[in-house]
């Protein structure tokens, strides 16, 4: 994944995705943010939350942005966050659910360190979109000998309808998504550039066929409300005055 970042089409998804990151979470406040893996990608530099958290595998290289270096690095698994439950306000997901071998327990987990009203935000490659085809395909001549991905082969492309259902399940509902990344899956820059035309094009007349997908979630914790019982004995003080209707009452039930 690392390797393939720096190719012209990876440094076209992070453009995107970083542009995606910086518009959204600027405005999503609190006090405890983490990022999982992709320390390429500062997903995190235009929140301003105090304190910001870097998790990846294994640790980081040191040509890898010096943006990160501000940030808190932590080596652990994505299943198992060395974080109390309900203590991040933010949670960042760019690819980690396709490079980790368990993306449940990964979601999971997000569910647990959110607070309540806490916000998750994921980036993914969408299996339904030309890269996803080509991907498809490279598969097929690779085991034929014929041919090289064009895509990591990190794990399983995770669809987005998939994902929100997914993240329904876990009480995280979805307030904002969005497809980019249209370009035909070309290698060079050179070609890239020239169908730049085809990422406003596919925004208009084909949104949900983009190469990449951003969503942000929050997560809503529905309270209980308690329920006056219908009935409740009545108790006097010793020495209270009792009305006389309560008096003849008692007096009648007696003779009874």
């Amino acid at each position: 994944m690392h390797d393939w970042l720096a190719t012209p089409p990876g440094a076209y998804l992070l453009q995107w995705e970083h542009a995606q990151m910086a518009e959204t979470l600027a405005n999503v406040f609190g006090f405890h943010a983490l990022q999982l893996g992709l320390p390429e990608l500062d997903a995190l530099g235009s929140n301003r939350m105090p304190h910001r958290w870097l998790a990846t595998h294994s640790w980081r290289d040191p040509a890898q942005p010096a943006a990160q270096l501000q940030q808190h690095h932590l080596i652990c698994d994505f299943s198992a966050l060395p974080f109390s439950a309900n203590s991040l306000d933010l949670v960042v997901l760019p690819h980690a659910l396709e490079l980790t071998p368990d993306p449940h327990g990964a979601l999971r987990e997000v569910e647990r360190v959110l607070v309540p009203g806490g916000r998750v935000a994921i980036c993914g490659f969408n299996p339904l979109s030309l890269w996803g085809l080509c991907q498809r395909r490279s598969h097929l001549y690779q085991r034929l000998g014929f041919s090289q991905l064009f895509l990591p082969d990190a794990g399983e492309f995770i669809g987005y309808l998939r994902l929100r259902d997914w993240l329904r399940l876990l009480g995280l509902d979805v307030e904002k998504g969005s497809f980019g990344c249209y370009r035909p899956a070309f290698k060079s820059a050179h070609w890239l550039q020239q169908f730049a035309w085809m990422d406003q094009v596919g925004a208009r007349w084909w949104p949900f066929l983009g190469s990449v997908y951003f969503l942000l979630a929050i997560k809503r914790v529905h309270g209980m409300t308690p329920l006056n019982p219908a009935w409740k004995p009545v108790r006097r003080m010793a020495g209270a005055p009792v009305s006389v209707a309560a008096s003849a009452h008692t007096a009648s039930a007696r003779n009874q």
